[in-house]
């Protein structure tokens, strides 16, 4: 069964410090309005009236063509790391997300990217990764191509 992986918690936890983003700015600080705001950490929409963080993150290691980087939100205060093997709320909220997968050195796997139905992201993630030349996914959204999660096989 694959798993959805949020950030990892060192990487968040150096944001809500201060650490710069992928562009060398400070995280900035908003109030979340409750609704549209899905941390990448906790895997859940920051709560209505909960400070969060917005920043430019690169999902991947080094500097090449395919290390997209993009806007993403985490709460400001402290928030379990959420994923597992079932959908994450964040990926609930939109009728359509982009999957799409990348070998082991970071590159896109031409032929594997799809906006794909929410209700069939589970078949999607099992018909990429029948491809051996995929390592993970990358869930984004399908308007803005916002980094939404990673989806790691089982195991």
């Amino acid at each position: 069964m694959p798993r959805f992986t949020a950030l990892p918690t060192d990487i968040v936890k150096a944001y809500r410090a201060g650490a710069p983003d992928a562009f060398g700015n400070p995280p900035e600080r908003h109030i979340s309005d409750g609704a549209g705001n899905p941390c990448r950490h906790c895997l859940r929409d920051v709560p209505a009236g909960a400070e969060m963080l917005v920043l430019a993150h690169k999902p991947f290691e080094g500097r090449h063509p395919y290390a997209e980087v993009g806007p993403i939100f985490l709460c400001a205060d402290d928030c379990p790391r959420g994923g597992g093997s079932d959908l994450p709320d964040i990926l609930t909220t939109s009728p359509d997300y982009l999957i799409k997968g990348y070998s082991a050195d970071d590159r896109i796997v031409y032929g594997t990217g799809a906006v794909t139905p929410t209700p069939e992201i589970g078949a999607r993630v099992a018909a990429i990764f029948a491809n051996p030349d995929v390592a993970y996914l990358h869930v984004r959204s399908a308007r803005n191509n916002c980094y939404q999660a990673r989806v790691d096989r089982d195991g």
